[in-house]
C-alpha cells in the first residue's frame, strides 16, 4: 500500500514485531510459556503493519500461512509433544513469511541455525552462576524442556533482518 521495496517492509514489519518477540522471549525463559497476548499482538502486527507495508496480493495470500502451519503444528503437537505456545507462535508468525522455494530454504536454514544457537546458549548461560543468580526464579533453567520461543524469535526476526539487509 505505501509502496516500499522488499527490503524495506522487512526492516519497518522488523521494528514492529521486536518489541512482541522480546516479550516472548522473556515470558519463555522465566515462565516456560509464550502468552496468547503475544500472539495475538503478532498477528495483529501483520493484519495492520503488514497491510500497510506489503502489497495487497501479497499480504492477502500469506495469510494462507497461518491455516496451513496451524495444521502442522497441531500435527506436531500431537506426534511429537511440540507446545501449544510455540504451534501458536509459529502460526502467527507464519504470514511474515513469503512461500517461494528460495525463502522457504532461508527459513529452513535458519531455523536450523537458531535451534543450535539458542540450545547452545541457553545451556551455556544455564550453567554461569552469575546468570543463574541474577535470574534464579526461570522456570527455564531447570525445565526437562527447552525454551523453544528463542528459536522461533530467532527465526523471525533473522528472516525479516535478513531482507531488511537486502537492498
Amino acid at each position: 500500500m505505501l509502496g516500499l521495496s522488499q527490503s524495506a517492509a522487512a526492516l519497518v514489519l522488523l521494528l514492529a514485531v521486536t518489541p512482541i518477540c522480546a516479550w516472548v522471549v522473556f515470558t519463555d525463559l522465566k515462565f516456560m510459556k509464550i502468552r496468547n497476548a503475544a500472539v495475538l499482538a503478532l498477528v495483529a502486527v501483520f493484519a495492520v503493519v503488514g497491510f500497510l507495508v506489503l502489497p495487497l496480493d501479497v499480504w492477502a495470500w500469506r495469510w494462507v500461512n497461518l491455516p496451513v502451519l496451524l495444521g502442522i503444528g497441531l500435527l506436531l503437537n500431537i506426534a511429537a509433544g511440540v507446545g501449544m505456545g510455540d504451534v501458536k507462535f509459529a502460526t502467527a508468525a507464519a504470514p511474515f513469511f513469503a512461500t517461494a522455494p528460495n525463502h522457504v530454504m532461508l527459513a529452513l536454514i535458519l531455523l536450523q541455525a537458531c535451534v543450535l544457537s539458542a540450545f547452545a546458549t541457553h545451556r551455556i548461560a544455564r550453567a554461569i552462576p552469575a546468570v543463574r543468580a541474577a535470574t534464579p526464579d526461570w522456570a527455564s533453567w531447570g525445565h526437562r524442556k527447552f525454551p523453544f520461543g528463542l528459536v522461533l524469535v530467532g527465526t523471525l526476526t533473522g528472516y525479516l533482518g535478513f531482507l531488511a539487509a537486502l537492498r
